[in-house]
């Protein structure tokens, strides 16, 4: 898994290793965070690992990849959860912002997919890759517009690899509406986010956790983005 030393991949990661799997993660900044899941996880699974990864950059992915080969010999499930995320008003675009929010949440994300690929094609297993983006791919959000592009970007990946790596590799997508607010946000901002969700609430880690259960329990779904949302795109 990428990207679990936040509070949602940081949930997700433990809920995975309650059921059952043997945990391999990566962090990037918040190396604190990591330590405090890793042990968290290994009170379930004390075989489970982490190690540091930029996922922008392709050979930090390939060292994460020959790591893991080292410390295990299958991957049943990838989860590509690493993103990088903040505000970029479309006339202050730089080309440093494009390439820290493009490179970390599309190009991470194909590269992750493809050294994740590599190994599972040669299982005689069924293998999953679930991608995690976000709604604003099907949103127009003022003053994010490499984030949203990132996001729509990693969401069609999805499709091109469920094609692609079918029948042996089911690949699918999960796009959470709002499900963890910035601590510095007040509370109104969240009563004003919750009014146009027609559920009348915030997402729960729990709420993306039972969807990855769901796809983790089908064989019969690839190439599919679920909407864990509330109905906000209902509007």
């Amino acid at each position: 898994m990428t990207g679990a030393s936040g509070r949602l991949g940081g949930e997700i990661a433990l809920a995975m290793a309650g059921q059952g799997y043997t945990i391999f993660f990566t962090w990037h900044s918040s190396e604190e965070k990591a330590r405090e899941t890793l042990e968290k996880i290994r009170w379930i699974s004390p075989e489970s690992q982490m190690t540091r990864c930029d996922v922008s950059k392709t050979g930090d992915i390939k060292a994460a990849f020959a790591l893991f080969r080292q410390q295990f010999d299958r991957l049943d499930l990838l989860i590509a959860s690493a993103s990088n995320f903040y505000s970029t008003p479309l006339p202050e675009v730089s080309e440093d912002d494009w390439d820290s929010l493009v490179d970390t949440n599309l190009k991470g994300t194909f590269f992750t997919l493809q050294e994740a690929v590599k190994i599972m094609q040669k299982q005689p297993f069924l293998s999953r890759i679930i991608t995690m983006t976000d709604i604003s791919a099907d949103l127009v959000w003022r003053n994010f517009a490499p984030y949203t592009v990132s996001k729509s970007g990693v969401q069609h990946l999805t499709k091109l690899f469920a094609k692609e790596f079918a029948p042996n590799i089911l690949v699918n997508s999960i796009a959470p509406g709002t499900v963890t607010l910035n601590p510095d946000k007040d509370m109104e901002s969240a009563e004003e986010m919750i009014k146009k969700i027609p559920l009348k609430r915030l997402g729960d880690p729990l709420d993306i956790i039972r969807t990855i259960i769901f796809l983790l329990e089908s064989d019969y779904i690839t190439g599919q983005i679920l909407n864990v949302e509330g109905g906000r795109l209902l509007q």
